[in-house]
């Protein structure tokens, strides 16, 4: 990230704008400011619209809680969260649940899936819990090796992404959410010299 940070410096950039990075840290490596944007103001709006009475958000992982209580709260739902653990790189040994989702509509909050192992490993314990359904947020769909069928073959009522990175191809179940709204509203304020913290929720 660092090389990354001085090779953009050196092309003479000044300023840079991203959306949900993976490490939040990664912003102090550049020596110019970074507008980080937060997906949950793409989403959130949606799944206000989710019919539930009984919505519940959960983490994929124990890294992810940060994230699931941002959404929980401006949504005013319960969180869970899945621990997992893993025997090597994309293979998980096993996954337990800390929480109750029995009756509930449970949306799963991620910053980024890769081959789609853990949420669809998520997706099948919070239903074997008792969930009535299960849909999962993503900001970047990456969607390496099998992800496409991982997710197709799911429990997975629906998976809502953005558009920072393209889709190979197009699936039922993934829905694109255009992140290009809010970046240009944050281009707009900096152009206006105002402050982009109106953007967050």
């Amino acid at each position: 990230a660092k090389l990354v940070a001085n090779i953009l410096s050196a092309a003479g950039v000044d300023r840079l704008m991203t959306c949900d990075l993976h490490a939040g840290q990664i912003q102090g490596f550049f020596d110019f400011p970074v507008d980080h944007l937060d997906g949950a103001a793409i989403f959130i709006p949606y799944l206000r619209n989710i019919q539930s009475d009984n919505l519940i958000i959960a983490s994929p992982d124990v890294g992810g809680v940060k994230r699931a209580r941002e959404f929980a709260k401006h949504l005013k739902a319960e969180f869970v969260v899945c621990d997992k653990h893993r025997v090597r790189a994309n293979e998980i040994a096993s996954m337990q649940l800390i929480g109750n989702v029995e009756g509930a509509d449970v949306v799963l909050i991620d910053d980024l899936i890769d081959t789609g192992g853990t949420i669809t490993r998520a997706a099948q314990v919070i239903m074997e819990k008792g969930a009535k359904s299960v849909r999962a947020v993503c900001t970047h769909p990456i969607l390496s090796g099998n992800a496409y069928e991982n997710i197709e073959n799911s429990v997975l009522t629906e998976m809502l992404v953005t558009d920072t990175i393209p889709l190979r191809k197009e699936t039922s179940k993934i829905k694109v959410i255009t992140v290009a709204d809010l970046f240009a509203k944050a281009i707009r304020k900096i152009q206006d010299n105002e402050s982009v913290s109106s953007l967050f929720l």
